[in-house]
């Protein structure tokens, strides 16, 4: 069964929340449908970074599954929401509706156990504990496991100001030692 496609320029892993301000008619459509039904839609980061017309799929083919775990209505009529990732899934099938929402087939990726976090790479839980204080961040309520190394590089993943090519090449590996350990490097090509 085809699932809705929401392309933008965040990226959310599994266990990660995402706020949303939703204003276009075909994603207030999807987020009532998803509310109305209890089920949820995929979010897929954007290749460069916005949503071309006509084409093909200018976003990743292997994306978040997420559920909507909060929503308001501000006083402009636009929803804010937060989407919880579920699962990391590929994304297959897809096309456009008619009313520009994509849609596509999920298959869901295994994402591996959870990995005691390696003394090694203390210093990334530091980094992390100082993002998640920042006020944006903290307002998302993240249950983070700092001893878990699988938590640790999810949550680097999507909050570290990477480019979306680099982000999606972290968020594509299966083994967490291997995204801590390109996160690692990552940071020490940024500081120097």
């Amino acid at each position: 069964m085809p699932v809705a496609l929401f392309p933008l320029n965040a990226l959310v892993c599994p266990g990660g929340r995402l706020p949303l301000r939703i204003f276009e008619p075909r994603y207030l459509d999807m987020v009532k449908r998803c509310l109305k039904e209890d089920s949820g839609f995929v979010v897929l980061l954007l290749r460069n970074g916005h949503e071309a017309d006509g084409g093909n799929s200018p976003f990743y083919e292997v994306g978040t599954f997420t559920k909507i775990v909060d929503f308001d209505q501000d006083k402009d009529g636009a929803l804010t929401i937060v989407a919880e990732g579920k699962c990391r899934v590929n994304v297959s099938q897809i096309a456009r509706a008619d009313d520009g929402l994509w849609m596509g087939e999920i298959d869901q990726l295994t994402h591996g156990d959870a990995l005691p976090m390696p003394d090694k790479y203390e210093e990334l839980v530091m980094v992390l504990r100082a993002l998640v204080r920042h006020p944006a961040i903290k307002t998302l309520n993240l249950n983070i496991d700092y001893r878990d190394g699988q938590q640790v590089s999810w949550r680097l993943t999507e909050l570290l100001p990477f480019g979306n090519a680099r982000k999606q090449e972290l968020f594509e590996m299966a083994d967490p030692l291997h995204r801590l350990a390109g996160i690692a490097e990552q940071l020490d090509e940024i500081s120097e």
